[in-house]
């Protein structure tokens, strides 16, 4: 394997094929031209890694040449060679985009160098394009199952905000998702090339939360017997998210406050300060602002997170979604397991759609996953849905052996699954025209008698429905 492609563009043909023995010797491969036009005509029909440029040229100039090269082949690195070993030379150079320069005479050794510094620094840059694209692959969009208008309007939230170093405030029901998101804000910033660390509030005690956040130094307390560096230091320079961060003691909220304000925090037992540029991410379930007005989150510290909030709908907010998210789930899980189901029946789609799904996404890729361990038949049904739901109106030693069983399961289910949904139609009708049945009726568009047998279907009249304040 070739250790570079090396183009040389030089009238001076000693020079060219002194140089071209010299880089072939270490295993590079070497074309030389003579001529400007020549050297651009090569350059543009091959895919080097390093051109190494005469600055004279009897057809064109050396810069003129190197500003194409920029243009067209802006992955290419340019060296550049000159007898006129001037400042303004070299100056205009690097700022024309040249990787590095030469002054003739050279010694090998001198090119050699410069070659491979060339060729090392090109591979990095290469690699951590391969890095960044793999994690855009992973935590990018293309790995968020979206598109109803307020997932799109998230993605475009993200894409503003991601570059910048602000504070983010992800707020979503459990299950929504805020650590997919919060991995997408990190991949698509200036820092993805350093760490995301992640920590749940909610899973540590006071103490020892405050120990991992900040570390602490040999002794400080029982079972310390080494200093140990917080997560704010290992987050240095990447994205550290705090999730459940309504979860923090009132002693630790102060800590972190201060930590936002100024980037400096104190290990425990240290009597020092250290430094960090951790950019934070945090996410939380619960109300930030009603906490505040308990006095069981700080004001400041709300104000300091809440920069920029991103609110996740929940998932019963988002059924177009749904069927998407089931598929993708779907697809994913028989890659996993190695099994072959080709998807949902129509009825199996629509009891999705209309199933409240209280442990939003994160409940619907569980219950995926059961059903493909579970499930031997081509297509997923009601029947397979059902047995997995919290809704099941039979056990599996009682389902329907007669078409009247059928029926009268079928509509004991339609009950179940949609009955909540009528009677929170009927009390929102009935609600906003102060309990009046015909003006309700004529609101939703039914005959009042219709209206009125929806109403005795679920035991509702005006006398027993609370009148809207």
């Amino acid at each position: 394997m070739s250790a570079g492609h090396i183009l040389i563009i030089d009238d001076e043909q000693v020079i060219g094929l002194v140089c071209r023995l010299v880089l072939e010797e270490q295993g590079y491969t070497v074309d030389v031209c003579q001529t400007g036009r020549e050297g651009l005509e090569k350059g543009r029909a091959g895919e080097y890694d390093v051109t190494l440029l005469d600055f004279k040229l009897p057809d064109m100039e050396g810069m003129e040449i190197l500003r194409t090269i920029q243009k067209d082949r802006p992955g290419e690195y340019v060296i550049v060679m000159t007898a006129f070993s001037t400042v303004e030379n070299a100056v205009e150079a690097m700022k024309a985009g040249a990787f590095d320069y030469l002054a003739k005479p050279f010694t090998d050794d001198e090119l050699l160098l410069t070659v491979a510094k060339a060729i090392e620094k090109k591979r990095l840059v290469e690699e951590n394009l391969a890095l960044r694209q793999q994690l855009i692959d992973t935590y990018g969009f293309s790995n968020i199952v979206g598109e109803t208008p307020a997932i799109q309007k998230i993605f475009v939230e993200i894409t503003k905000v991601a570059p910048t170093d602000a504070t983010v405030l992800i707020c979503g029901e459990p299950g929504t998702g805020k650590e997919l998101f919060a991995r997408a804000i990190h991949t698509y910033s200036q820092r993805a090339s350093r760490q995301f660390v992640p920590i749940d509030c909610s899973t540590l005690t006071p103490s020892l939360l405050e120990s991992e956040l900040f570390g602490h130094v040999k002794g400080a307390f029982t079972g310390a017997v080494k200093d140990k560096p917080g997560i704010f230091e290992v987050a240095n320079k990447g994205t550290l998210f705090l999730d459940e961060v309504a979860n923090l003691s009132l002693e630790i909220q102060g800590k972190l406050l201060r930590v936002l304000e100024t980037h400096d925090y104190k290990p425990v037992g240290a009597s020092h300060f250290k430094k960090t540029d951790a950019r934070i991410l945090a996410a939380t379930s619960r109300d930030l602002k009603t906490m505040v007005q308990e006095g069981t989150f700080r004001d400041d510290l709300y104000y300091r997170l809440n920069v920029f909030p991103i609110f996740l709908p929940p998932l019963r907010e988002r059924q177009d979604d749904i069927p998407r998210l089931a598929y993708f789930f779907l697809r994913h899980f028989c890659r996993k397991i190695g099994k072959r189901i080709e998807g949902f029946t129509e009825e199996a789609l629509e009891l999705l759609r209309n199933y409240p799904w209280p442990g939003n996404v994160r409940q619907l890729k569980n219950m995926v996953e059961r059903l493909v361990i579970m499930v031997d038949h081509p297509m997923l049904d009601g029947l397979d849905l059902l047995e997995h739901l919290d809704r099941r109106p039979w056990r599996a030693d009682n389902v329907p052996t007669t078409l009247q069983e059928l029926k009268e399961a079928k509509k004991r289910l339609y009950e179940q699954t949609c009955g909540h949904l009528e009677k929170a139609f009927l009390l929102k009708a009935m609600a906003e025209t102060d309990n009046n049945i015909s003006q309700a009726a004529l609101r939703v568009g039914m005959q009042r008698p219709n209206f009125s047998t929806l109403l005795k279907k679920h035991r509702l009249s005006p006398e027993r429905i609370k009148p809207r304040s």
